[in-house]
């Protein structure tokens, strides 16, 4: 087989991208194309699973196979295809209004369940596809359509939460450090388990508060910290809160098996290879003439 290149990746179906320029989510997709041919993952072997929002058009983006879901439900989607065929490296990407508004809960308990998926969010405190509303994300007293006087509410701590649910791998990347975000995301599709990435994704033209000088002058590198043990669940939580979840890089990791390892009853065939998927060339030239 040839060898696998970034540019294998770059195959989209849907063409120009539709997102800003500037937009944080441009680097976050570079970022798994690279860590996707620097693993030599062949592009039938992944799937991008996307929700609803602007980094939930990335399946249309990415030269491989995907699924786009509705509102808050990808993780239950990516979920699905990993146990029909547990051989894929499934990635889940989605937003912060997506994945901690109506999704929160389908986070929750994947963590729980420790499933295999890669989990990448695009955390840019904003409601961006629809233009400016406050989301899950956004830090109390921020100025929105939905909030020209503040936001009354407490912003969710999506790190914390993943730490304090029992998350198995737990990091944070940001779109203006690409090589610090493609190790993340090669570390978190190689982790057996559940590996959640939040991504500060900048949002350049709703969100003019969280932007890369903000994040690159406020975050916390913990590659640059030394004595930092990303296996330290409580040391984990403890710095996370200190530095009020402006921090980059691996927070915590463990190994342990995962949902899939520890489901009973679960043959070692995957399921999608147990009967004849394939599809009669008569059914398809009779569906390509209904849509001709």
């Amino acid at each position: 087989m040839a060898r696998v290149t970034v540019m294998d990746y770059k195959q989209s179906i849907v063409e120009p991208s539709t997102w800003c320029p500037g937009c944080g989510d441009f680097p976050a997709l570079a970022a798994l194309q690279r860590a996707c041919a620097g693993l030599g993952l062949s592009p039938d072997q992944v799937v991008v699973v996307g929700g609803i929002g602007c980094s939930s058009k990335a399946p249309s983006y990415f030269g491989a196979y995907g699924f786009h879901s509705v509102h808050g439900r990808a993780i239950p989607v990516a979920t699905g295809i990993k146990l029909a065929n547990r051989d894929l490296t499934v990635v889940v990407f989605g937003g912060d209004g997506d994945g901690y508004g109506i999704g929160l809960s389908h986070f929750l308990h994947t963590v729980r369940r420790n499933i295999d998926l890669v989990y990448m969010v695009m955390d840019n405190h904003i409601y961006g596809l629809t233009t400016g509303q406050a989301s899950p994300t956004s830090r109390k007293g921020m100025k929105t359509k939905t909030s020209p006087y503040g936001t009354a509410e407490y912003p969710v701590r999506p790190l914390e939460t993943a730490l304090a649910a029992g998350a198995s791998f737990v990091a944070q990347g940001f779109s203006g450090d690409v090589k610090q975000l493609t190790r993340l995301v090669e570390m978190a599709i190689k982790h057996r388990g559940f590996a959640y990435l939040n991504v500060l994704s900048p949002c350049v033209t709703f969100n003019r508060e969280d932007t890369y000088d903000f994040w690159r002058e406020n975050c916390v590198n913990l590659d640059d910290e030394p004595e930092y043990d990303p296996h330290d669940r409580t040391g984990a939580i403890r710095v996370v809160l200190q530095h009020e979840g402006l921090v980059r890089g691996l927070i915590y990791q463990e190994e342990r098996p995962s949902f899939e390892a520890e489901l009973p009853g679960l043959a070692k065939e995957p399921l999608a290879r147990q009967f004849d998927l394939s599809f009669p060339e008569q059914d398809w030239a009779r569906i390509l003439k209904d849509f001709a």
